[in-house]
């Protein structure tokens, strides 16, 4: 009640200034550190000069609370003169140099792990710097560099390369476990631009070169010993997002589109087209509860291969089911959790995570009847620990168990940085 009546005098108080054209004297920022204030005065809409605008001033807001350098964004409006306002954005920033760690058991049950470190807020402009680092069998590392806003406030450019080599286990008939060692060297470079506020598009190239070498498993007429293709990738994206961000607590939804068009392959590694839609709902409850949904559509158009690229992984979809436990050539996934707030002091959270992953997949050479008739339906209940800093970016240490059901059911812990999503 407390709040609708807050809400109702906030949108009274400003409609009324609208409406006797107050304009905007300056624009101001405090609490900077590392933020440039000239990066933040070009990535804002409400201008020097400009009549004040309450809806605008609060999409700016969203605007600097979706920066990764921006840990919370509020405004204040104090009177110059009867006729002018300035408008002071106050900023309490994130840590933004993030180093990172993850550690598993890889698929031969050795020992796994990945090493990271990225800076969020290069120069003081939002930019991600970073690289990784693992072992898992074999060595794998990768190199980062986005600046979003490189250009104007609505255009910038990424880049990236990688260097992946893992232990990849691929399924043919009769239960017959297949590994490989899957060399995968990849170049992108792409676009982002900003359309509006709640509207994003990326567009980019891609080229892999992509080496699979027969380990260890059953050969039969149908399994390869070495497979390899040169491939050329067009990479589109879009983004449509309506997130509310306080902290730990996010409200709204948001959706990515992205399809990825790939040439140059041959045989087992033919060319195909992949579309994916990713929808997130998230949902306040309460005062310390969180719901969060995520639901994965996923499709490629060439079927014939046992060399699917869509997997049944701990990491990527369903907790606790193991690392690449199964391959498809289409996904329908479903997570949903509640998270819930159990103690918080200052800069420190700890969450209790309460959730349900499911999903299917269209297996190679089948139907997409295989999403619907069961026959490979997994589904993971489980529960979870966070510890947060509520000021470094993306700083939540997670750990979840998830519980296996029905046949075939496995269970496992699963360990990350970050939210799952």
């Amino acid at each position: 009640m407390f709040k609708n009546i807050t809400f109702f005098l906030f949108i009274l108080f400003t409609g009324i200034l609208s409406a006797q054209d107050i304009i905007v004297k300056s624009v101001e920022f405090t609490g900077l550190k590392r933020t440039k204030e000239s990066f933040l005065k070009r990535l804002v809409k409400v201008k020097a000069g400009n009549v004040y605008d309450p809806f605008q001033v609060a999409t700016d807001v969203e605007r600097l609370n979706r920066l990764p350098g921006v840990a919370k964004a509020t405004f204040t409006l104090d009177k110059n003169d009867p006729a002018q306002y300035i408008l002071t954005y106050e900023i309490v920033e994130n840590f933004t140099i993030i180093p990172g760690v993850r550690a598993s058991q890889a698929n031969d049950e050795s020992f796994a792990f990945r090493l990271s470190l990225f800076e969020f807020n290069l120069f003081g402009e939002n930019q991600l710097i970073g690289g990784y680092y693992g072992r898992n069998i074999f060595d794998s590392y990768g190199a980062f560099w986005e600046a979003p806003y490189l250009f104007t406030n609505k255009l910038g450019i990424g880049v990236n390369y990688q260097n992946n080599v893992l232990r990849e286990p691929i399924f043919f008939d009769n239960d017959n476990t297949v590994n490989y060692r899957f060399d995968n060297q990849s170049a992108e470079v792409y676009a982002l631009y900003e359309l509006d506020f709640h509207n994003n598009f990326q567009l980019g190239v891609r080229y892999s070169d992509q080496e699979y070498s027969y380990l260890d498993g059953i050969i039969t007429s149908e399994v390869p010993q070495e497979l390899s293709a040169k491939k050329w990738s067009v990479l589109g994206e879009y983004e449509n997002n309506h997130l509310e961000i306080d902290y730990q607590y996010t409200s709204g939804y948001r959706n990515f589109t992205s399809l990825e068009l790939i040439t140059g392959g041959e045989g087992l590694l033919k060319d195909e087209l992949i579309a994916q839609t990713d929808f997130q709902y998230f949902q306040k409850v309460g005062k310390k509860g969180n719901w969060a949904n995520r639901l994965k559509l996923a499709y490629a158009s060439f079927n014939e291969s046992r060399f699917a690229p869509f997997a049944l992984d701990n990491q990527i979809n369903i907790r606790g089911a193991g690392n690449s436990a199964g391959r498809g050539t289409a996904e329908i996934t479903l997570n949903t959790e509640y998270r819930h707030t159990l103690y918080e002091k200052d800069w420190f959270v700890l969450q209790s995570n309460t959730f349900i992953d499911a999903g299917t997949w269209r297996k190679p050479n089948g139907g997409l009847d295989d999403l619907v008739d069961g026959s490979t339906l997994k589904i993971n209940p489980g529960l979870g620990i966070r510890f947060i800093h509520k000021r470094i970016f993306n700083a939540v240490i997670r750990f979840d168990y998830g519980f296996g059901v029905g046949n075939n059911a496995t269970n496992g812990f699963v360990f990350g940085i970050g939210q799952y999503f």
